[in-house]
Formats: C-alpha cells, structure tokens, sequence
C-alpha cells in the first residue's frame, strides 16, 4: 500500500499524506484523521525497516545543520546565557549535542518589543522548528503560551509552571547527599538555611529531604528548625544561629547570596570550618571556597537536547498529556568550609 493510492483516493498529495501519518502540526486536525481513516481502510502499514532508517539517520547527524531547535527567552534579552554562568553552561552542553545530532539552536526571543505569537509562529513555521527549548523564566510560575502549544517543547528547571517536559536538577537527592557527606565527616546538628525563592522553586523538595533525612537518622523531624530567608537577612539569621546552635549548615541559595552569608558570618567573628562548618547547594561552587553541590548543567543541557529530539521522533506535539521529568544529581565540591570532626556518636 503506497502513500500515492491514499492521496489519490482523498484528492490531496503524497506530502500531504506523508505528514499526515507522521501526526505533523502543519496539517489540520480535520484532514489528518480524515487521511489515518482511509489509511486504515485501505490497510496501510509503514514500513519499519524505512522508519528505523529515518531514525537512524536523524541521529547519527546526516543532516547536520538543515533543521535547528528555538530556544524560548522570557527574558529581558535574547541570549539569557550571555548574562548567566549557570545558563552559559547549559546552553553551550545543549549546543554540542544539538550539533551532534544534526540540529542547531535558534534564540527566539518572546518579550522582543512588537514581538507577537503570530509573529513568532510564523517564524517557527519559516525555519522548519518543531522543537522548543525553554531555559525557565525569572519569573517562578510562569505559564508557557498556548499560542505555542503545537511544538515539541522542553523547559528547564521548574520556574515554568505549566505541565511541559522538563529537565531539573534532583533537588531531593542534593539535599540528601550533602546531608550524608557532613554526617560522614562527623557532623551531628546540621542545620538548614534556605532561600524563599529555592523553596518554591523546589516544590518544597529541599526541606523535605531535611525533614525525611533527620527522621530516618535520628529518629526526629527535625534537629534544628529550618530557616528559610528571602535574602541573608543578618538578625533573624544570627538568632537562629545562637538559639539552635547547629555544628554545620547547609545553605541552599541563588549563588549570587554565597558572599553575604561569609561576609556575615566574618562580620560576627564566626570563623568557617572552626567554629561552624558550611555546605552550599547552589548553581556555582567553583571560584569559591565553599564545600557543598554544585549543578550539574553539562548534563542538564545534553539530556533538554535529547529528550526533545525523542519528543520529535514521537510525534509528541503540546502540552503533554503525561509529562516527563527529567532529575539530574549535582557534583559535590570540595572546598575549605568543612573539616572532618571528633568522633561522636550517631
């Protein structure tokens, strides 16, 4: 059964049949099930043998450099990684794979003054894309456009509020890790220290591994109240500090909020690993001297990239119905803001 007897049965063309069978969003909903109707009147099969070799094909980069990705800013400028190490990191894994795979990356910028989803979409449709790349928004529970809901679409992190494909850093498991590294290194109070912002951002995830980390250890929810602070805010923090007396802490902030808290902590005479030890989870470790987890954006920016491309294989258009989440486990860092303590006991 061939997709010319289809066409010519329907009075449309082989492309359009072509499309049709491969869910393509270019061909109107009505028309494609009128076509996937007579092909299953008529019996049609695709051959595995071609699809196996299309596949093939696509991933081994034949047509390297003829089809690309959009990469959707909501921020105030196209190219979000020229201001960020962290996105630059992603962005540029992402670049390498995509490039491997026979695609490149095309910023498509949604704020751009005079910039409309028929614009946009217009654009898309010129260059081929089918595929959406979102590195998140500044803003937390952003809503991606329905206008755009047609396209393979893949966000990062979960500042992106509606139900997309996504890649993320496995907040939970961070969290967990560097518990059990202070543990094993003989601290026995560890405190937590938390952003309001990476509260929300994690779903709550951070503060859960705490509460399920002292629990399963020690027996209790929580050794030591957690604190959650908008920025480094000195008087509740040294409050907290002096009233609960933890051993060690883990910060958990934007990186950008690493240098307050040592310059608060050199301010009042607390001196790090001596008198408290300090873990980081943050986006960036390195450069400083902080100890703790440091994402991992090298695999977030390969995995965004393959995830789409599978997305695409699967003819899996919109907004999925059963999204898939992706969780990647940050790199522990060592640094000099912890030190091995006196035996104790659990």
């Amino acid at each position: 059964m061939s997709l010319r007897r289809i066409a010519a049965a329907l009075g449309v063309s082989a492309s359009t049949v072509s499309l049709a069978l491969r869910n393509s969003p270019k061909i109107p909903e009505e028309t494609r099930e009128r076509i996937l109707r007579e092909a299953r009147r008529l019996g049609y099969r695709p051959d595995a043998k071609l699809k196996e070799l299309m596949s093939h094909l696509r991933l081994t980069g034949v047509r390297k450099q003829e089809a690309c990705f959009g990469v959707i800013s909501f921020y105030d400028t196209p190219r979000p990684w020229e201001r960020s190490l962290h996105l630059k990191r992603i962005f540029d894994s992402a670049s390498k794979r995509a490039d491997e795979l026979g695609y490149r990356l095309e910023p498509i910028w949604i704020r751009a003054p005079g910039m409309t989803y028929r614009r946009i979409r217009s654009i898309l449709d010129t260059r081929g894309i089918q595929g959406l790349i979102s590195f998140g928004s500044p803003t937390l529970g952003e809503e991606f456009p329905r206008e755009l809901d047609h396209y393979a679409i893949v966000t990062q992190g979960m500042s992106i509020a509606t139900p997309l494909h996504r890649v993320t850093s496995h907040f939970y498991s961070d969290l967990a890790r560097a518990l059990n590294k202070l543990h094993d290194m003989g601290y026995r109070r560890p405190g937590l220290v938390i952003g309001t912002y990476e509260e929300l951002r994690s779903a709550h995830a951070y503060s859960s591994a705490y509460f399920g980390w002292c629990e399963h250890t020690y027996g209790t929810p929580a050794l030591v109240p957690v604190l959650r602070l908008e920025n480094v805010e000195e008087a509740p923090f040294l409050t907290w500090l002096h009233t609960h007396r933890p051993d060690a802490i883990i910060f958990v902030h934007l990186y950008n909020r690493i240098a307050e808290l040592g310059t608060v902590l050199k301010r009042h005479g607390i001196r790090v690993p001596q008198d408290l030890g300090v873990a980081v989870v943050s986006h960036i470790l390195e450069g400083t001297d902080y100890s703790g987890m440091q994402q991992n954006q090298q695999v977030m920016g390969t995995w965004a990239v393959e995830l789409l491309v599978s997305r695409l294989m699967n003819r899996d258009f919109g907004i999925p119905a059963h999204p898939r989440l992706e969780m990647v486990e940050s790199q522990w860092i060592d640094g000099k803001t912890l030190r091995p303590q006196p035996a104790r006991g659990r």
